[in-house]
Protein backbone atom coordinates (compact mmCIF):
# COMPACT_ATOMS: atom_id res chain seq x y z
CA UNK A 1 0.00 0.00 0.00
CA UNK A 2 1.10 3.37 -1.03
CA UNK A 3 2.62 5.65 2.44
CA UNK A 4 0.94 9.02 0.85
CA UNK A 5 -2.92 8.86 0.84
CA UNK A 6 -3.98 9.61 -2.53
CA UNK A 7 -6.79 12.63 -2.81
CA UNK A 8 -9.20 11.77 -5.40
CA UNK A 9 -9.90 15.22 -6.21
CA UNK A 10 -6.43 16.26 -6.87
CA UNK A 11 -6.34 13.25 -9.37
CA UNK A 12 -6.33 14.48 -13.23
CA UNK A 13 -9.73 12.81 -15.47
CA UNK A 14 -7.25 10.18 -16.31
CA UNK A 15 -5.54 9.58 -13.11
CA UNK A 16 -8.66 9.64 -11.70
CA UNK A 17 -9.84 6.92 -14.07
CA UNK A 18 -7.21 4.34 -13.20
CA UNK A 19 -7.15 4.90 -9.76
CA UNK A 20 -10.79 4.33 -10.06
CA UNK A 21 -10.46 0.89 -11.81
CA UNK A 22 -7.89 -0.08 -9.11
CA UNK A 23 -10.34 0.98 -6.56
CA UNK A 24 -13.09 -0.94 -8.01
CA UNK A 25 -10.50 -4.15 -8.32
CA UNK A 26 -10.14 -3.72 -4.45
CA UNK A 27 -13.66 -3.18 -3.90
CA UNK A 28 -13.87 -0.09 -2.50
CA UNK A 29 -16.96 1.45 -2.00
CA UNK A 30 -16.54 4.52 -1.02
CA UNK A 31 -13.65 5.80 -2.81
CA UNK A 32 -15.92 4.45 -6.16
CA UNK A 33 -18.74 6.63 -5.08
CA UNK A 34 -16.11 9.71 -4.28
CA UNK A 35 -14.37 9.48 -7.73
CA UNK A 36 -18.08 9.16 -9.78
CA UNK A 37 -19.03 12.29 -7.76
CA UNK A 38 -15.93 13.60 -8.37
CA UNK A 39 -16.26 13.12 -12.57
CA UNK A 40 -19.99 14.64 -12.40
CA UNK A 41 -19.06 17.70 -10.71
CA UNK A 42 -16.28 17.82 -14.16
CA UNK A 43 -18.75 17.88 -16.08
CA UNK A 44 -18.26 14.12 -17.36
CA UNK A 45 -22.13 12.79 -18.91
CA UNK A 46 -22.97 9.78 -16.58
CA UNK A 47 -22.42 7.51 -19.46
CA UNK A 48 -18.99 8.54 -19.77
CA UNK A 49 -18.11 7.87 -16.30
CA UNK A 50 -20.15 4.31 -16.25
CA UNK A 51 -18.53 3.08 -19.40
CA UNK A 52 -14.56 4.39 -19.00
CA UNK A 53 -14.70 3.93 -15.43
CA UNK A 54 -16.90 1.18 -13.97
CA UNK A 55 -17.57 -1.18 -16.70
CA UNK A 56 -13.70 -1.08 -18.00
CA UNK A 57 -12.85 -1.69 -14.34
CA UNK A 58 -15.25 -4.94 -13.79
CA UNK A 59 -14.22 -5.83 -16.94
CA UNK A 60 -10.67 -6.63 -15.63
CA UNK A 61 -12.57 -8.14 -12.82
CA UNK A 62 -14.25 -10.37 -14.98
CA UNK A 63 -11.39 -11.53 -17.11
CA UNK A 64 -9.00 -11.50 -13.27
CA UNK A 65 -12.19 -13.71 -12.06
CA UNK A 66 -12.84 -16.51 -15.10
CA UNK A 67 -8.42 -17.17 -14.86
CA UNK A 68 -8.44 -17.41 -11.75
CA UNK A 69 -6.87 -14.54 -9.84
CA UNK A 70 -9.25 -13.46 -8.08
CA UNK A 71 -11.95 -15.60 -6.23
CA UNK A 72 -15.30 -15.07 -4.97
CA UNK A 73 -15.07 -12.90 -1.92
CA UNK A 74 -12.80 -10.29 -3.82
CA UNK A 75 -15.83 -10.33 -7.46
CA UNK A 76 -18.63 -9.44 -4.41
CA UNK A 77 -16.86 -6.28 -3.05
CA UNK A 78 -15.70 -4.62 -6.40
CA UNK A 79 -19.73 -5.86 -7.32
CA UNK A 80 -20.56 -3.67 -4.21
CA UNK A 81 -18.40 -1.09 -5.26
CA UNK A 82 -19.60 -0.82 -8.28
CA UNK A 83 -23.43 -1.42 -7.33
CA UNK A 84 -22.81 1.98 -5.21
CA UNK A 85 -21.52 3.61 -8.45
CA UNK A 86 -24.69 2.64 -10.03
CA UNK A 87 -26.83 3.84 -7.44
CA UNK A 88 -25.68 7.54 -8.56
CA UNK A 89 -25.53 7.08 -11.78
CA UNK A 90 -28.99 5.37 -12.46
CA UNK A 91 -30.91 8.09 -12.20
CA UNK A 92 -28.73 10.62 -13.95
CA UNK A 93 -28.32 7.92 -16.88
CA UNK A 94 -32.47 8.05 -16.86
CA UNK A 95 -32.41 11.70 -17.01
CA UNK A 96 -29.96 12.09 -19.89
CA UNK A 97 -31.47 9.42 -21.81
CA UNK A 98 -28.21 7.44 -22.24
CA UNK A 99 -28.35 5.08 -25.07
CA UNK A 100 -30.30 2.13 -24.76
CA UNK A 101 -29.32 -1.09 -26.29
CA UNK A 102 -32.28 -3.30 -25.62
CA UNK A 103 -33.78 -5.16 -22.78
CA UNK A 104 -32.46 -8.36 -21.37
CA UNK A 105 -34.30 -10.84 -18.54
CA UNK A 106 -31.68 -12.70 -16.92
CA UNK A 107 -31.75 -15.52 -13.93
CA UNK A 108 -29.92 -18.75 -12.39
CA UNK A 109 -32.23 -21.66 -13.36
CA UNK A 110 -34.57 -23.77 -11.66
CA UNK A 111 -32.48 -26.27 -8.92
CA UNK A 112 -29.48 -23.83 -8.84
CA UNK A 113 -28.80 -21.33 -6.12
CA UNK A 114 -25.45 -20.01 -7.82
CA UNK A 115 -25.39 -16.23 -8.87
CA UNK A 116 -21.81 -14.51 -8.88
CA UNK A 117 -21.97 -15.16 -12.97
CA UNK A 118 -24.89 -13.64 -13.55
CA UNK A 119 -24.87 -10.64 -11.27
CA UNK A 120 -21.72 -9.75 -13.23
CA UNK A 121 -23.38 -10.34 -16.37
CA UNK A 122 -26.09 -8.45 -14.87
CA UNK A 123 -23.75 -5.49 -13.77
CA UNK A 124 -22.15 -5.68 -17.25
CA UNK A 125 -24.81 -5.73 -19.43
CA UNK A 126 -26.55 -2.85 -17.40
CA UNK A 127 -22.85 -0.76 -18.00
CA UNK A 128 -23.10 -1.32 -21.90
CA UNK A 129 -26.52 0.51 -21.89
CA UNK A 130 -29.14 -2.59 -21.68
CA UNK A 131 -31.80 -2.25 -19.54
CA UNK A 132 -31.46 -5.57 -17.25
CA UNK A 133 -34.35 -7.28 -15.33
CA UNK A 134 -32.88 -9.66 -12.59
CA UNK A 135 -34.84 -12.85 -11.77
CA UNK A 136 -32.08 -13.96 -9.26
CA UNK A 137 -31.58 -17.72 -8.31
CA UNK A 138 -33.99 -20.93 -8.84
CA UNK A 139 -36.26 -20.19 -11.90
CA UNK A 140 -38.72 -21.93 -13.36
CA UNK A 141 -39.51 -21.89 -17.04
CA UNK A 142 -42.64 -19.64 -16.10
CA UNK A 143 -40.23 -16.94 -14.36
CA UNK A 144 -38.20 -16.61 -17.57
CA UNK A 145 -41.33 -16.20 -19.84
CA UNK A 146 -43.68 -14.25 -17.86
CA UNK A 147 -40.73 -11.75 -17.05
CA UNK A 148 -39.73 -11.56 -21.11
CA UNK A 149 -43.67 -11.02 -22.08
CA UNK A 150 -43.76 -8.58 -18.98
CA UNK A 151 -41.09 -6.71 -19.98
CA UNK A 152 -40.80 -7.09 -23.40
CA UNK A 153 -37.17 -8.64 -23.08
CA UNK A 154 -35.12 -8.63 -26.19
CA UNK A 155 -32.82 -11.33 -24.31
CA UNK A 156 -33.46 -14.09 -22.01
CA UNK A 157 -30.16 -14.86 -20.35
CA UNK A 158 -29.65 -18.39 -18.09
CA UNK A 159 -26.90 -18.95 -16.07
CA UNK A 160 -25.97 -22.63 -14.13
CA UNK A 161 -22.99 -23.49 -12.31
CA UNK A 162 -23.88 -27.22 -11.27
CA UNK A 163 -24.48 -30.10 -14.21
CA UNK A 164 -27.49 -31.86 -12.72
CA UNK A 165 -29.24 -27.98 -13.41
CA UNK A 166 -27.38 -27.28 -17.17
CA UNK A 167 -30.49 -29.64 -18.54
CA UNK A 168 -33.08 -27.26 -17.66
CA UNK A 169 -31.89 -24.52 -19.84
CA UNK A 170 -33.39 -26.96 -22.26
CA UNK A 171 -36.65 -27.43 -20.70
CA UNK A 172 -37.05 -23.71 -20.65
CA UNK A 173 -36.15 -23.58 -24.71
CA UNK A 174 -38.66 -26.03 -25.48
CA UNK A 175 -41.43 -24.97 -23.90
CA UNK A 176 -40.71 -21.46 -25.97
CA UNK A 177 -41.15 -23.78 -29.04
CA UNK A 178 -43.89 -25.05 -27.67
CA UNK A 179 -45.77 -21.73 -26.94
CA UNK A 180 -44.42 -20.46 -30.51
CA UNK A 181 -42.15 -17.64 -28.95
CA UNK A 182 -38.20 -19.13 -29.67
CA UNK A 183 -37.94 -16.41 -32.21
CA UNK A 184 -39.41 -13.63 -30.09
CA UNK A 185 -35.91 -13.69 -28.32
CA UNK A 186 -32.61 -14.22 -28.22
CA UNK A 187 -31.59 -16.92 -25.65
CA UNK A 188 -28.03 -16.57 -24.29
CA UNK A 189 -26.67 -19.12 -21.71
CA UNK A 190 -23.59 -19.05 -19.55
CA UNK A 191 -21.88 -20.96 -16.27
CA UNK A 192 -18.69 -22.78 -15.85
CA UNK A 193 -19.92 -26.47 -16.99
CA UNK A 194 -21.38 -24.84 -20.19
CA UNK A 195 -19.62 -25.16 -23.49
CA UNK A 196 -20.29 -23.73 -26.95
CA UNK A 197 -21.47 -27.65 -27.76
CA UNK A 198 -24.13 -27.79 -25.08
CA UNK A 199 -25.25 -24.38 -26.19
CA UNK A 200 -25.80 -25.34 -29.80
CA UNK A 201 -28.04 -28.87 -28.52
CA UNK A 202 -29.88 -27.37 -26.24
CA UNK A 203 -30.93 -24.31 -29.49
CA UNK A 204 -29.21 -21.42 -27.54
CA UNK A 205 -28.50 -18.20 -29.75
CA UNK A 206 -25.08 -18.31 -28.21
CA UNK A 207 -22.80 -19.45 -24.92
CA UNK A 208 -21.24 -17.15 -23.54
CA UNK A 209 -18.14 -18.13 -21.71
CA UNK A 210 -18.08 -14.80 -19.67
CA UNK A 211 -19.69 -11.09 -18.92
CA UNK A 212 -17.48 -9.15 -20.81
CA UNK A 213 -18.46 -11.93 -24.11
CA UNK A 214 -21.85 -11.80 -22.99
CA UNK A 215 -22.41 -7.49 -23.79
CA UNK A 216 -20.12 -8.32 -26.96
CA UNK A 217 -22.86 -10.96 -28.09
CA UNK A 218 -25.44 -9.39 -27.10
CA UNK A 219 -24.68 -6.28 -28.97
CA UNK A 220 -23.70 -8.19 -31.99
CA UNK A 221 -27.16 -10.30 -31.89
CA UNK A 222 -29.38 -6.77 -31.50
CA UNK A 223 -27.68 -5.17 -34.27
CA UNK A 224 -27.98 -7.82 -36.68
CA UNK A 225 -31.64 -7.99 -35.49
CA UNK A 226 -32.11 -4.03 -36.54
CA UNK A 227 -30.43 -4.71 -39.13
CA UNK A 228 -33.31 -7.15 -40.31
CA UNK A 229 -36.30 -4.86 -39.41
CA UNK A 230 -34.98 -2.09 -41.17
CA UNK A 231 -34.22 -4.26 -43.97
CA UNK A 232 -37.90 -5.85 -43.72
CA UNK A 233 -38.93 -2.21 -43.30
Amino acid sequence: MAEEEIILSELSDEDLVQQMMDDLYDGLKDEIEEGVHILLDRGWAPYDVLTRALVAGMTIVGHDFRDGILFVPEVLMAAGAMKGGMAILKPLLAETGAPRMGKMVIGTVKGDIHDIGKNLVSMMMEGAGFEVVDLGINNPVENYIDAARREQADIIGMSALLTTTMPYMKVVIDTMKAQGIRDDYIVLVGGAPLNEEFGRAIGADAYCRDAAVAVETAKDFLRRKHNLLSAQG
